[in-house]
Protein backbone atom coordinates (compact mmCIF):
# COMPACT_ATOMS: atom_id res chain seq x y z
CA UNK A 1 0.00 0.00 0.00
CA UNK A 2 1.41 3.22 -0.71
CA UNK A 3 2.52 6.07 1.61
CA UNK A 4 -0.03 8.15 0.71
CA UNK A 5 -2.61 5.60 1.68
CA UNK A 6 -1.23 4.44 4.59
CA UNK A 7 -1.79 8.13 5.85
CA UNK A 8 -5.35 8.12 4.45
CA UNK A 9 -6.18 4.69 5.97
CA UNK A 10 -4.97 5.54 9.75
CA UNK A 11 -6.32 9.33 9.47
CA UNK A 12 -9.78 7.38 8.68
CA UNK A 13 -9.59 4.72 11.50
CA UNK A 14 -8.78 7.83 13.90
CA UNK A 15 -11.95 9.41 12.40
CA UNK A 16 -13.80 6.42 12.59
CA UNK A 17 -12.99 5.69 16.64
CA UNK A 18 -13.44 9.77 17.20
CA UNK A 19 -16.50 9.64 16.39
CA UNK A 20 -17.36 6.18 18.34
CA UNK A 21 -18.44 4.84 14.75
CA UNK A 22 -17.95 0.58 14.55
CA UNK A 23 -16.18 -0.55 11.60
CA UNK A 24 -13.52 -3.43 10.71
CA UNK A 25 -10.42 -3.47 9.00
CA UNK A 26 -10.15 -6.02 5.98
CA UNK A 27 -6.33 -7.10 5.63
CA UNK A 28 -5.13 -9.60 2.37
CA UNK A 29 -3.07 -12.42 4.01
CA UNK A 30 -2.05 -14.07 1.37
CA UNK A 31 -2.89 -14.97 -2.36
CA UNK A 32 -2.70 -17.81 -4.66
CA UNK A 33 -2.54 -17.40 -8.16
CA UNK A 34 -4.26 -14.16 -10.29
CA UNK A 35 -5.86 -11.27 -8.00
CA UNK A 36 -5.96 -7.69 -8.35
CA UNK A 37 -5.43 -7.09 -4.51
CA UNK A 38 -2.33 -8.06 -3.36
CA UNK A 39 -1.02 -8.98 0.37
CA UNK A 40 -1.38 -6.26 3.11
CA UNK A 41 -4.30 -4.59 1.46
CA UNK A 42 -6.32 -2.88 3.40
CA UNK A 43 -10.00 -1.58 3.57
CA UNK A 44 -11.77 -0.30 6.06
CA UNK A 45 -15.57 -0.82 5.83
CA UNK A 46 -18.06 1.38 7.95
CA UNK A 47 -21.12 0.52 10.04
CA UNK A 48 -23.03 0.43 6.50
CA UNK A 49 -21.23 -2.56 5.16
CA UNK A 50 -19.60 0.44 2.77
CA UNK A 51 -15.65 0.95 1.78
CA UNK A 52 -14.57 3.76 3.58
CA UNK A 53 -11.14 3.49 1.95
CA UNK A 54 -8.69 1.12 1.12
CA UNK A 55 -9.03 -1.92 -1.57
CA UNK A 56 -9.56 -5.68 -1.15
CA UNK A 57 -10.13 -6.03 -4.88
CA UNK A 58 -13.40 -5.45 -7.23
CA UNK A 59 -16.24 -7.56 -7.74
CA UNK A 60 -17.82 -9.83 -6.01
CA UNK A 61 -14.47 -10.18 -3.53
CA UNK A 62 -15.68 -6.60 -2.42
CA UNK A 63 -19.05 -7.43 -2.38
CA UNK A 64 -18.32 -10.56 -0.19
CA UNK A 65 -15.57 -8.77 2.39
CA UNK A 66 -18.52 -6.34 2.71
CA UNK A 67 -20.96 -8.89 3.71
CA UNK A 68 -18.86 -10.59 5.84
CA UNK A 69 -16.96 -7.85 7.76
CA UNK A 70 -20.57 -6.77 9.12
CA UNK A 71 -21.02 -9.78 10.22
CA UNK A 72 -18.03 -9.70 12.16
CA UNK A 73 -19.06 -6.59 13.42
CA UNK A 74 -22.23 -7.95 14.51
CA UNK A 75 -20.83 -10.68 16.11
CA UNK A 76 -18.03 -8.67 17.79
CA UNK A 77 -15.51 -10.73 16.33
CA UNK A 78 -12.32 -11.03 13.96
CA UNK A 79 -12.40 -13.93 11.13
CA UNK A 80 -10.44 -15.10 8.93
CA UNK A 81 -11.87 -15.66 5.82
CA UNK A 82 -10.86 -17.56 2.37
CA UNK A 83 -12.12 -16.29 -0.91
CA UNK A 84 -11.95 -18.70 -3.79
CA UNK A 85 -12.22 -16.92 -7.42
CA UNK A 86 -11.28 -19.88 -9.34
CA UNK A 87 -14.81 -21.50 -9.77
CA UNK A 88 -17.44 -19.20 -10.84
CA UNK A 89 -20.60 -21.66 -9.40
CA UNK A 90 -18.98 -22.85 -6.10
CA UNK A 91 -16.69 -19.44 -5.32
CA UNK A 92 -17.46 -16.01 -4.91
CA UNK A 93 -18.71 -15.86 -8.71
CA UNK A 94 -16.03 -14.37 -10.19
CA UNK A 95 -13.20 -16.59 -12.23
CA UNK A 96 -10.49 -14.87 -11.56
CA UNK A 97 -8.27 -17.54 -11.36
CA UNK A 98 -6.69 -17.54 -7.58
CA UNK A 99 -7.43 -17.58 -3.77
CA UNK A 100 -7.11 -15.31 -1.20
CA UNK A 101 -7.15 -15.29 2.49
CA UNK A 102 -8.66 -12.02 4.22
CA UNK A 103 -8.40 -11.26 7.96
CA UNK A 104 -11.17 -9.06 9.25
CA UNK A 105 -11.44 -7.51 12.45
CA UNK A 106 -14.25 -5.28 14.31
CA UNK A 107 -13.56 -2.29 15.37
CA UNK A 108 -15.91 -1.33 18.23
CA UNK A 109 -16.58 1.77 20.37
CA UNK A 110 -15.90 1.29 24.37
CA UNK A 111 -19.59 0.54 25.95
CA UNK A 112 -20.46 3.22 27.59
CA UNK A 113 -21.80 3.16 31.42
CA UNK A 114 -24.56 5.50 32.62
CA UNK A 115 -24.32 5.80 36.14
CA UNK A 116 -27.63 7.98 37.32
CA UNK A 117 -27.05 9.32 40.80
CA UNK A 118 -24.20 9.91 43.08
CA UNK A 119 -22.98 8.24 46.00
CA UNK A 120 -20.16 5.98 47.36
CA UNK A 121 -21.21 3.06 45.15
CA UNK A 122 -22.00 5.23 42.51
CA UNK A 123 -18.06 5.93 42.82
CA UNK A 124 -17.00 2.76 42.89
CA UNK A 125 -18.71 1.51 39.66
CA UNK A 126 -16.86 4.51 37.70
CA UNK A 127 -14.33 3.25 39.07
CA UNK A 128 -14.36 -0.89 38.33
CA UNK A 129 -15.86 0.44 35.46
CA UNK A 130 -13.27 2.42 33.88
CA UNK A 131 -10.52 -0.48 34.43
CA UNK A 132 -12.63 -2.51 32.49
CA UNK A 133 -12.85 -0.35 29.76
CA UNK A 134 -16.05 1.12 30.12
CA UNK A 135 -16.51 4.40 28.88
CA UNK A 136 -18.35 6.40 32.23
CA UNK A 137 -20.84 8.96 32.10
CA UNK A 138 -22.18 10.33 35.59
CA UNK A 139 -25.21 12.20 35.61
CA UNK A 140 -26.38 14.24 38.72
CA UNK A 141 -26.72 17.37 40.33
CA UNK A 142 -24.42 16.30 42.84
CA UNK A 143 -21.66 15.19 40.93
CA UNK A 144 -18.60 16.10 41.48
CA UNK A 145 -15.10 15.61 39.30
CA UNK A 146 -12.70 14.96 42.84
CA UNK A 147 -15.58 11.61 43.43
CA UNK A 148 -15.61 10.58 40.07
CA UNK A 149 -11.90 11.49 38.39
CA UNK A 150 -12.18 8.52 35.84
CA UNK A 151 -15.23 9.49 34.34
CA UNK A 152 -15.34 10.36 30.89
CA UNK A 153 -18.06 12.80 31.44
CA UNK A 154 -20.22 14.35 34.00
CA UNK A 155 -23.56 15.71 32.97
CA UNK A 156 -24.42 18.03 35.98
CA UNK A 157 -27.57 19.96 34.52
CA UNK A 158 -30.01 17.66 32.39
CA UNK A 159 -33.51 18.97 33.79
CA UNK A 160 -34.93 16.97 30.43
CA UNK A 161 -32.68 14.26 30.20
CA UNK A 162 -31.65 15.04 26.70
CA UNK A 163 -28.06 15.21 27.59
CA UNK A 164 -27.15 11.48 27.62
CA UNK A 165 -28.22 9.52 24.98
CA UNK A 166 -28.80 6.32 25.20
CA UNK A 167 -27.63 3.75 22.57
CA UNK A 168 -27.04 -0.42 22.34
CA UNK A 169 -23.88 0.15 23.70
CA UNK A 170 -25.02 1.64 26.83
CA UNK A 171 -25.11 0.29 29.94
CA UNK A 172 -27.40 2.18 32.62
CA UNK A 173 -27.25 2.24 36.55
CA UNK A 174 -29.90 4.09 38.05
CA UNK A 175 -28.19 4.50 41.79
CA UNK A 176 -30.33 8.29 42.45
CA UNK A 177 -31.99 5.95 45.80
CA UNK A 178 -35.48 6.74 44.88
CA UNK A 179 -35.03 10.39 43.77
CA UNK A 180 -36.39 10.10 40.21
CA UNK A 181 -35.56 6.21 39.71
CA UNK A 182 -39.13 5.74 38.27
CA UNK A 183 -38.41 8.77 35.67
CA UNK A 184 -34.82 7.55 34.90
CA UNK A 185 -36.23 3.73 34.64
CA UNK A 186 -38.62 5.04 31.55
CA UNK A 187 -36.23 7.18 29.68
CA UNK A 188 -34.16 3.66 29.50
CA UNK A 189 -36.76 1.32 29.22
CA UNK A 190 -37.57 3.41 25.72
CA UNK A 191 -34.46 3.10 24.31
CA UNK A 192 -32.04 -0.02 23.06
CA UNK A 193 -29.97 0.02 26.22
CA UNK A 194 -27.77 -3.32 26.02
CA UNK A 195 -28.12 -3.40 30.20
CA UNK A 196 -30.16 -1.90 32.60
CA UNK A 197 -29.85 -2.17 36.34
CA UNK A 198 -31.54 -0.34 39.74
CA UNK A 199 -30.06 -0.10 42.76
CA UNK A 200 -32.87 -0.49 44.84
CA UNK A 201 -34.55 -3.05 47.78
CA UNK A 202 -37.13 -5.32 46.25
CA UNK A 203 -40.14 -3.51 47.60
CA UNK A 204 -38.39 -0.58 46.42
CA UNK A 205 -38.67 -2.26 43.24
CA UNK A 206 -41.87 -3.58 42.92
CA UNK A 207 -43.25 -0.01 43.61
CA UNK A 208 -41.60 1.64 41.24
CA UNK A 209 -42.23 -1.62 38.46
CA UNK A 210 -46.20 -1.39 39.06
CA UNK A 211 -46.00 2.55 38.95
CA UNK A 212 -44.57 1.90 35.60
CA UNK A 213 -46.87 -0.85 34.64
CA UNK A 214 -49.72 1.70 35.46
CA UNK A 215 -48.42 4.09 32.87
CA UNK A 216 -48.82 2.12 30.33
CA UNK A 217 -45.34 0.49 30.40
CA UNK A 218 -45.32 -3.50 28.85
CA UNK A 219 -44.50 -5.95 31.27
CA UNK A 220 -42.09 -7.26 28.74
CA UNK A 221 -39.86 -3.98 28.63
CA UNK A 222 -40.16 -4.04 32.61
CA UNK A 223 -38.39 -7.57 32.77
CA UNK A 224 -35.30 -6.56 30.86
CA UNK A 225 -34.26 -4.73 34.10
CA UNK A 226 -31.69 -5.92 36.98
CA UNK A 227 -33.19 -5.40 40.18
CA UNK A 228 -31.91 -5.81 42.77
CA UNK A 229 -29.05 -5.22 40.28
CA UNK A 230 -25.53 -7.12 40.09
CA UNK A 231 -24.42 -10.77 41.09
CA UNK A 232 -25.65 -12.96 43.77
CA UNK A 233 -22.02 -12.50 45.61
CA UNK A 234 -23.22 -11.79 48.84
CA UNK A 235 -22.15 -8.75 49.04
CA UNK A 236 -23.42 -5.92 51.84
CA UNK A 237 -20.62 -3.20 51.09
CA UNK A 238 -20.92 -0.52 48.42
CA UNK A 239 -18.02 -1.55 46.93
CA UNK A 240 -18.77 -5.61 46.83
CA UNK A 241 -22.22 -4.31 45.52
CA UNK A 242 -20.32 -2.29 42.65
CA UNK A 243 -18.32 -5.26 41.89
CA UNK A 244 -21.16 -7.09 41.97
CA UNK A 245 -22.72 -4.92 38.98
CA UNK A 246 -19.54 -4.35 37.23
CA UNK A 247 -19.26 -8.49 37.11
CA UNK A 248 -22.74 -8.47 35.86
CA UNK A 249 -22.45 -6.19 32.93
CA UNK A 250 -18.58 -7.51 31.88
CA UNK A 251 -20.71 -11.33 31.99
CA UNK A 252 -23.29 -9.98 29.78
CA UNK A 253 -20.69 -7.78 27.42
CA UNK A 254 -18.49 -10.59 26.69
CA UNK A 255 -21.44 -13.29 26.60
CA UNK A 256 -20.87 -14.99 29.80
CA UNK A 257 -22.55 -17.57 31.85
CA UNK A 258 -22.09 -15.31 35.11
CA UNK A 259 -21.79 -19.35 36.18
CA UNK A 260 -18.79 -20.61 38.26
CA UNK A 261 -15.88 -21.36 36.06
CA UNK A 262 -15.43 -25.09 37.74
CA UNK A 263 -19.46 -25.46 37.12
CA UNK A 264 -19.05 -24.33 33.42
CA UNK A 265 -16.10 -26.57 32.53
CA UNK A 266 -17.79 -29.69 32.79
CA UNK A 267 -15.30 -31.69 30.54
CA UNK A 268 -12.88 -31.01 33.55
CA UNK A 269 -15.67 -31.81 35.85
CA UNK A 270 -16.61 -35.17 34.10
CA UNK A 271 -13.00 -35.98 34.45
CA UNK A 272 -12.48 -35.65 38.42
CA UNK A 273 -16.13 -37.38 38.68
CA UNK A 274 -14.53 -40.39 36.77
CA UNK A 275 -11.44 -40.59 38.91
CA UNK A 276 -13.38 -40.38 42.26
CA UNK A 277 -15.64 -43.40 41.09
CA UNK A 278 -12.55 -45.29 39.33
CA UNK A 279 -11.24 -44.97 42.95
CA UNK A 280 -14.54 -45.87 44.82
CA UNK A 281 -14.45 -49.13 42.74
CA UNK A 282 -11.40 -50.35 43.94
CA UNK A 283 -9.08 -48.99 41.03
CA UNK A 284 -7.18 -46.45 43.07
CA UNK A 285 -3.48 -46.16 42.82
CA UNK A 286 -2.81 -46.03 46.23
Amino acid sequence: MPLLMSAEFYSKVAELAGRRKSFAVATIVRVEGSSSAKPGSKAIIDEHGKIATGWVGGGCAESTVRNEALKCIELGRPELITLDMTDELLGVGMPCGGKMDVYIEPVLPQPELLIVGHGRIAEVLATIANLMHFSVTVNDPAAERGSFPLATRLVTEDFDLAQTPIDSRTYVVIATLHKLDHVWLQKALESNAAYIALIASRHRSRLVFNYLLATGMPAEKIERVWAPAGLDLGASTPEEIALSIVSQMVALHRGGSAKALKESDTKSKSAVTDKVIHQCDGGGTG
